[in-house]
């Protein structure tokens, strides 16, 4: 996502002056079969297990099999790809990209003629920050927000190679906010629900993972005044189940439910919620923490390792509760409908993390300029 949204960025008007070309390189599923294989597995534990990523997280964080260039399987692909394309600078945007990966691009082209830089997207340190985030010999380090940075420096990054970068998120959350006709008209013509009743999102991350029957389910139970949104990706099944108990159930109770396949459309969605649901992935936090969304975090499973850090950042600055069972939705919900304050608090807390920063710093940061001038 980070990766995509970089290169939107660099394609856009304002970063004609910079005179960027980015070419995309997934690292991990374009070198190896046995990588792919270890991205499905992740996808699975996502999916039906999230505590069992303790173990992989862990085992990871162990092996280290990216460190050293020499173990990295498959790396004749990438250094072609190094060879065909010359970069004068390479950005990782995954933990384990930062080390070996690096190492091969600098034989290829030499040090001095290529800029390895990191960008982590993580929103705080402790457990679940991959050691892996950190190569002290990197050129620059770019953290979404201090804590991330201040992780980096905890694991060695020398401050003055380390900068706060804010979010890097598709150029569509930095659009103008919707007034408040736009808002009524997105919610009556897109999702086909009605304008000012509490919309409940149920988001879903990039591989699908979600618990939208049980969530619904619990919703139905509850009796709330709720309207719902359930984002499916690019699951069919999902979607199917969805809609599924929106003619059955949703029906029966009064719950309008509108299913949605994948979208580019997030930034209105999250401007129209009242809140999303979502698993505590930096990714859905940072664009909802953009649009000034109050967030619950789908905790159903357990929290994943790299969970860890957002639902630590949450805790930190008082803007996101954690769902443990489906029975937690509708309780937390219920405190934040109207004439509740508790939804207005967390989007005041959303305010003061959001960054002010922006990703055309991000640009300048890469080409070697501090900041970017909006003026």
């Amino acid at each position: 996502m980070r990766a995509r949204s970089l290169k939107a960025w660099s394609e856009t008007q304002a970063a004609a002056p910079l005179k960027l070309e980015i070419e995309l390189f997934q690292a991990l599923e374009e070198t190896h079969s046995v990588y792919r294989w270890g991205v499905s597995i992740y996808n699975w534990i996502q999916n039906h297990w999230p505590l069992l990523h303790h173990v992989y997280f862990n085992v990871l964080e162990l092996l280290s099999l990216h460190r050293d260039s020499k173990v990295i399987l498959g790396k004749e692909k990438f250094v072609a790809k190094v060879e065909a394309y010359r970069p004068a600078v390479i950005v990782s945007t995954h933990a384990h990209l930062n080390h070996g990966f690096f190492e091969l691009a600098r034989m290829v082209l030499g040090k001095q003629k290529v800029k390895c830089v990191t960008y982590c997207g993580e929103l705080h340190g402790g457990y679940g920050f991959s050691r892996h985030w950190v190569n002290t010999g990197a050129d620059l380090f770019i953290g979404a927000v201090p804590e991330t940075c201040h992780a980096a420096t905890d694991l060695g990054m020398l401050e003055e190679k380390t900068a706060v970068g804010g979010f890097l998120l598709n150029p569509a959350f930095y659009r103008p906010r919707l007034n408040s006709e736009q808002r009524a008209c997105f919610v009556t013509q897109e999702l086909g629900l009605e304008p000012g009743t509490f919309t409940v999102v149920l988001a879903t991350g990039g591989n699908s993972a979600n618990n939208h029957v049980a969530l619904l389910n619990a919703l139905a139970r509850a009796s709330l005044p709720v309207q719902v949104v359930a984002l499916c990706g690019r699951s069919a099944s999902a979607l199917a189940d969805v809609n599924n108990w929106a003619m059955d159930i949703g029906r029966r109770v009064g719950i309008r439910v509108t299913g949605i396949p994948f979208t580019s459309r997030l930034n209105e969605l999250f401007q129209v919620a009242s809140v999303v649901v979502a698993r505590p992935g930096t990714g859905t936090t940072s664009e909802c923490i953009q649009c000034t969304c109050p967030i619950l975090f789908n905790g159903l499973g357990g929290i994943m390792p790299q969970e860890f850090t957002t639902v630590k950042c949450a805790r930190q600055h008082g803007f996101a509760g954690v769902i443990k069972t489906p029975l937690d939705l509708p309780r937390l919900i219920r405190t934040m409908i109207a004439p509740s304050d508790v939804c207005e608090a967390h989007k005041n807390a959303l305010r003061q993390v959001k960054p002010a920063l922006h990703p055309m710093d991000i640009l300048h940061l890469l080409v070697g300029e501090k900041v970017y001038d909006r003026v």
